[in-house]
């Protein structure tokens, strides 16, 4: 402990709050684990010290107090709430303005507040990347195959592109075959970002050759909240990445979340991709 308090794994949905888990008990730090109720995966909720509906602001806030000040590792997707599930929780909730906040706007925003709202009650929150950052990619080659010359001036095409289009927070990933960008991430995230670059990549109906030296580079933006919205991939990306025709990914080393880096990088390896972790942008260098 550093003095700051609990610590609390606010377990969401998929993989990654189980992987969490798996770090901090590796390095020996005692946790506690705040299960959401419909997101968290049985297995883990089975471990956890408590749950909660998300949109149980009080009642979170009250576990929280009793264990804390705590120190908030929020990991995992949730759902964005239903109107009535919003209109449940507010006739329960006595501060309304607190719900409003949580619930007004896109879901980074509905994130970022709930953030400032743990905060303005003296937890502090923690990103994946401090709590755990054996899960990052570290920089350099992370499977069997590696970039050609084709490749390498790609990645540095898209590199360049999503540094240029950082300050317009247009998104974190980019297709690019050569010098051509063929797609780049908007807020549909990057899986559909791939769809779109397969079609966009090849002659009607999916069919023909993909661009050659066809890529995929993620990149943290400038500015981002990594608390927030980590960069992250994982086998599916990998598939996906393939079907849209890229020979392989480039990633920030550091600050990009590799969902179970063996399985990822063995799925690379399967479909003949290189996955390679790539020096950190300026802003992401310590």
């Amino acid at each position: 402990m550093d003095g700051r308090g609990t610590l609390v794994l606010v377990a969401g949905a998929g993989r990654l709050p189980e992987l969490v888990a798996d770090s901090l008990r590796e390095a020996g730090r005692p946790f506690r684990i705040l299960a959401l109720r419909g997101f968290t995966d049985r297995s883990l909720r089975a471990r956890a010290d408590a749950s909660v509906d998300l949109l149980d602001v009080a009642g979170a806030l009250r576990i929280l107090a009793g264990w804390g000040p705590a120190q908030v590792i929020p990991a995992g997707g949730v759902a964005r709430p239903s109107p009535a599930a919003i209109l449940n929780a507010a006739a329960a909730l006595r501060n309304r303005e607190a719900l409003r906040r949580i619930t007004a706007g896109g879901d980074d925003r509905l994130l970022r507040a709930a953030l400032t709202l743990l905060e303005e009650n003296g937890h502090h929150v923690l990103g994946v990347h401090e709590a755990a950052p054996d899960l990052l990619s570290p920089q350099g080659q992370l499977g069997r195959h590696a970039p050609d010359a084709g490749a390498l001036a790609s990645l540095a095409t898209g590199r360049a592109l999503l540094a240029a289009l950082s300050p317009y927070d247009v998104g974190q990933a980019a297709v690019v075959a050569s010098e051509r960008a063929l797609a780049v991430e908007g807020p549909e995230g990057t899986d559909r970002m791939l769809a779109r670059a397969r079609a966009l990549g090849r002659k009607p109906f999916g069919r023909g050759k993909p661009h050659a030296a066809t890529v995929l580079v993620k990149f943290a933006k400038e500015g981002q909240d990594l608390r927030v919205d980590l960069p992250a991939i994982g086998p599916r990306t990998v598939r996906a990445a393939h079907a849209a025709g890229c020979c392989g990914i480039g990633i920030e080393a550091g600050r990009t979340l590799v969902i179970d880096r063996s399985e990822t990088a063995a799925e690379a390896d399967r479909l003949g991709l290189f996955l390679i972790g790539l020096p950190p942008a300026a802003w992401g260098r310590a």
